[in-house]
């Protein structure tokens, strides 16, 4: 009779101690095998979405994406800035209209042979 209840408060024991631990996983359990480290991904995951402001943040990252067309800067909408035009001409920025290219190569290939 003793060892009934010996095993039916060991039960008990466990069962409680399980739904203790089943209810919200303390931390990620790293596995390395062979030097290779295995991160647990569905904790990972778990643990980045139980974010209580990812909601708002969500909702500030949607915003910041749909800025209207006046609002963005120049290089976005595809019109020319200095800098870029700089880039561009080269040297001949602000003193030529064409811009400036190498110089054509007149030499012919090294393995050719004529």
């Amino acid at each position: 009779m003793k060892s009934l209840w010996k095993i039916a408060l060991g039960g008990l024991l466990l069962s409680t101690l399980t739904a203790a631990y089943a209810e919200e996983p303390l931390g990620c359990v790293e596995v390395t095998v062979g030097g290779y480290k295995a991160p647990n991904y569905d904790c990972l995951s778990q643990q980045m979405g139980n974010n209580p402001q990812g909601a708002a943040a969500e909702q500030k990252n949607q915003e910041a994406l749909n800025v209207p067309v006046n609002k963005r800067p120049p290089n976005q909408v595809g019109l020319a800035t200095p800098a870029a035009t700089s880039t561009r001409m080269g040297n001949t920025f602000g003193t030529s209209v064409k811009p400036q290219r190498p110089p054509a190569n007149t030499g012919t290939a090294p393995l050719i042979n004529k």
